[in-house]
C-alpha cells in the first residue's frame, strides 16, 4: 500500500521523470521541484504538508543538494533524505551525512537500485522515528519521577504547564528560589512538539553583562580581546528547540534590549558580526524577582515584560504546599540512602514534625540539602532529630517565626554576618546566586561580602586548579 510524501528536487527533467515513474506507486503524494531555492522555499513553508523522502541532486540552480538537505531535516526532522550527485566524492558524502542524509547516489544509477535506496532509508527513518518516540517516553517518565507533589496549588501550575506545552508560545515561571522552575521548564519542552529539539539552559545571573551577551548570543573572532575563535551562541544552539533563560530578571538592560528584538524579530547578531542570523526557539523564563516592582524601579523593561508574559506559571513556596513536605523528604531519603549506601530508611516522628514546621525558606532546593547532611549524619536505620541541621529561619510548631537569643554581655555584629552568610551559603550547596535569593540581597552584595569577609570554597571557580 503507498504512503508517504515524495520530494524529488532535480534540473534534469527527464531523470525526473523517470524518477517519479519509478517511485511514484510507493507513495499517496508526490513533488517534483526543478530548483534548489524553490525546494528551500517548500520545505521552510509551515504551512505545507510534512515531507517523508527528500530525493535531490548536489548541483543545482539557486542552492545546492547540502542545503536543501540541511532545511529537510531542520523542519521535517523525520523525513529520509538521499543525495543524488554526477560528481561524487568523499568529501561530497561525508558533508551529505552531517547534514542529515541517509545515503548517497552517484549517477549514473539504475531505478531498480534507487528504489531499493529509497526503500531502505525509509526503513531507517521509520526506525529512527521509533527510537526517539521510546526516547522521549522514557525521559518524560523519568522528568516526571523528579516532579512531586499533590497539593492543589502545584498541581495546578502542573495541569497549566501540560496546556501550554504543545503551543508556541513564550512561558514566564515566577516563584521563590528553590521552587522547580528548572524542572517544570524541562516539563514544558519534553511534552512540546519541539522535545526531539535541543533543550538549552542560561543562567542569567551566573555571568557579568558582556559574558553573557557572548553566551546568549555568540561572538566573531576579534570581537574583543579574548575572542580568539568563533563561538557558537545559545539561540543557535537551541535552533528548533527550547531556550530557558533562568533568572531572567537579572539581566542588564542592554541585554533585555537585544533579547527584545530577537523575540520580536526572530533574528540576531553575533558580538562583533554583520552578518543577521535567524532562528527559530521557543523562550521559556524564569525568575524570583517581582518584575512589576522591577519595571517600577526603571530595571526591567515593560515592553520585554510584555513579551514574555505571554503565558505565566506561578509555582508555589514549599509554605504554601505543606502537605508535599513529607512527600517530598521520603523521596530525597530514599535517593541518598541509595547514592550514599546508608541504613536510614525512615524519619522519626519528632524529626517529621520539625520538618513540618519549618518555613523552608529555599523551598524544595533546601529541603534536599537538608536530607541529604541528615542521611550523611545518621548512623541508625532511622533519622534523628539530632541528625538533622536546619537553619535559623525555622518556624516554631505554633507558627511564629525564629527570633535569636542575644548574650547579656553582647556579641560583634561583624562575626553574626560571617556566620549568617557561610550558613546561608552552606544551605545553598555554595551556588551564590541562591545564596544571595536566600538572604535576600544582590550577587553584587553577596560578592562584596564575600572578599570583605575572606570566605572561599573549592567549588568555586576561582579556587580550580588549572589543568595541566
Amino acid at each position: 500500500m503507498s504512503n508517504g510524501r515524495l520530494l524529488v528536487v532535480e534540473d534534469n527533467e527527464v531523470l525526473a521523470r523517470n524518477i517519479l515513474r519509478a517511485l511514484g506507486p510507493r507513495f499517496s503524494h508526490v513533488e517534483s521541484i526543478a530548483r534548489g531555492d524553490d525546494a528551500l522555499e517548500r520545505l521552510t513553508d509551515a504551512g505545507r504538508e510534512s515531507v517523508d523522502v527528500v530525493l535531490t541532486d548536489l548541483r543545482l540552480p539557486g542552492a545546492d543538494g547540502v542545503a536543501v538537505i540541511r532545511a529537510a531535516r531542520k523542519h521535517h526532522p523525520h523525513c529520509a533524505a538521499l543525495l543524488m550527485t554526477a560528481f561524487g566524492s568523499v568529501e561530497t558524502a561525508v558533508l551529505a551525512m552531517r547534514e542529515g542524509a541517509v545515503d548517497f547516489l552517484q549517477k549514473p544509477f539504475e531505478l531498480d537500485e534507487l528504489e531499493a535506496r529509497v526503500e531502505r532509508a525509509r526503513r531507517q527513518a521509520r526506525l529512527e522515528g521509533e527510537v526517539r518516540e521510546l526516547r522521549s517516553a522514557q525521559e518524560q517518565e523519568r522528568a516526571g519521577e523528579h516532579i512531586i507533589g499533590q497539593s492543589p496549588a502545584f498541581q495546578k501550575a502542573l495541569d497549566l504547564a501540560a496546556r501550554v506545552a504543545p503551543t508556541r508560545s513564550t512561558v514566564l515561571l515566577t516563584g521563590e528560589t528553590g521552587t522547580g522552575k528548572e524542572l517544570v521548564a524541562g516539563l514544558v519542552h519534553g511534552s512540546s512538539p519541539r522535545k526531539d529539539g535541543p533543550f538549552v539552559k542560561v543562567n542569567c545571573a551566573a555571568l557579568p553583562e558582556t559574558l553573557l551577551e557572548s553566551e546568549l548570543f555568540g561572538h566573531e573572532r576579534g570581537a574583543f580581546t579574548s575572542a580568539d575563535r568563533l563561538r557558537i551562541g545559545r539561540f543557535e544552539q537551541a535552533d528548533g528547540g527550547t531556550l530557558f533563560l533562568d533568572e531572567i530578571g537579572d539581566m542588564s538592560l542592554p541585554t533585555q534590549a537585544k533579547l527584545l528584538r530577537v523575540l520580536q524579530d526572530q533574528e540576531f547578531q553575533r558580538l562583533g558580526g554583520t552578518t543577521v542570523l535567524r532562528t527559530n526557539v521557543r523562550i521559556v523564563a524564569a525568575t524570583n524577582r517581582d518584575l512589576d516592582a522591577a519595571i517600577a524601579g526603571g530595571d526591567f523593561r515593560e515592553d520585554l515584560y510584555f513579551r514574555l508574559n505571554v503565558i505565566t506559571i506561578p509555582l508555589p513556596s514549599l509554605r504554601e504546599r505543606p502537605e508535599d513536605v513529607e512527600r517530598l523528604a521520603m523521596h530525597f531519603l530514599e535517593s541518598f540512602r541509595k547514592e550514599l549506601a546508608r541504613p536510614c530508611a525512615a524519619f522519626t516522628p519528632e524529626v517529621m514534625r520539625r520538618l513540618r514546621a519549618h518555613s523552608w525558606p529555599g523551598n524544595v532546593r533546601e529541603l534536599r540539602n537538608a536530607i541529604e547532611r541528615a542521611v550523611l549524619m545518621s548512623d541508625g536505620d532511622q533519622i534523628e532529630l539530632n541528625d538533622l541541621q536546619l537553619g535559623a529561619r525555622a518556624v516554631a510548631a505554633d507558627g511564629q517565626a525564629w527570633r535569636p537569643e542575644l548574650p547579656a554581655q553582647g556579641l560583634l555584629l561583624d562575626e553574626i554576618e560571617a556566620a549568617v552568610l557561610r550558613e546561608a551559603l552552606d544551605r545553598s550547596a555554595w551556588v551564590q546566586k541562591d545564596a544571595a535569593a536566600f538572604l535576600g540581597i544582590t550577587r553584587r552584595k553577596l560578592n562584596y561580602m564575600i572578599q570583605r569577609i575572606g570566605i572561599t570554597h573549592p567549588s568555586w571557580r576561582r579556587n580550580r586548579t588549572p589543568r595541566t
